[in-house]
């Protein structure tokens, strides 16, 4: 399997008063092309910090982030946003929607920042609706779907510019149980059918063993990696 991810001797250190937070302490981890992991831990843990690392939104203390070949922890800030503009989609739990636009204008606006033609990205939002089962849904505005159906959007929106990584934080916080797993169902396909890589953060061990690979992180150290395979033995036993 291609790695796509590769983290180092990672170390995210905060000053609080007098004493200083280890958010992220040493972890390192690698993660495969069109592999489907989850980092599970509770409040607090480091999982959003981890993932806002590889994401670029936040720099290391200490340590290495490889990305498909490139270092990203010393990149600058113009060539971070260039580098997740071509390389990372983001799904996230508040959906983050424009209020103003439809489900295909929303789709298509990861396009119109790289500066792609109206006519080749609108065609392209439309695919991406049909993928996510919204046809009927293309010119409805956000107030006028359920959460589901938004978060449906915003997985259409992560995928429309062709990211290599989908990075998802909490990504059905704000969804009932059976509208969860919907959006599991669907991202779980995704990954399988269009060999995405998908790395999501959650509290949620049940949503995290829709993944491939689950890493369990607390107080800022990776304590546990479960592999899929395994978990599917002990079921069975």
């Amino acid at each position: 399997m291609k790695r796509v991810i590769s983290v180092r001797n990672l170390y995210k250190l905060y000053r609080v008063g007098d004493s200083v937070v280890r958010a992220l302490d040493g972890v390192s981890f690698d993660i495969g092309e069109g592999e489907f992991c989850a980092i599970v831990g509770t409040s607090g843990s480091g999982k959003s910090t981890l993932l806002n690392m590889l994401a670029g939104l936040e720099k290391p203390t200490k340590g290495e982030i490889v990305i498909s070949g490139r270092h990203i922890e010393t990149m600058k800030e113009g060539e971070l946003v260039k580098f997740r503009r071509e390389n990372v989609g983001f799904i996230f739990q508040s959906f983050h929607l424009i209020g103003t636009m439809n489900a295909l204008e929303n789709v298509a606006l990861p396009l119109t920042f790289r500066g792609t033609a109206p006519k080749v990205r609108m065609k392209k939002a439309d695919r991406m609706l049909d993928m996510v089962g919204l046809g009927k849904h293309k010119k409805h505005m956000p107030n006028q779907m359920s959460g589901g159906q938004q978060q449906r959007v915003g997985v259409a929106r992560a995928l429309v510019s062709d990211p290599k990584i989908i990075f998802a934080d909490e990504p059905t916080g704000n969804l009932d149980s059976h509208t969860s797993e919907d959006v599991m169902h669907l991202m779980q396909k995704i990954v399988r059918e269009q060999n995405r890589t998908l790395v999501m953060v959650t509290h949620d061990d049940h949503l995290a063993s829709y993944a491939d690979r689950i890493f369990h992180i607390i107080d800022g150290k990776i304590v546990r990696i479960e592999e899929k395979e395994k978990m599917r033995e002990e079921k069975h036993e």
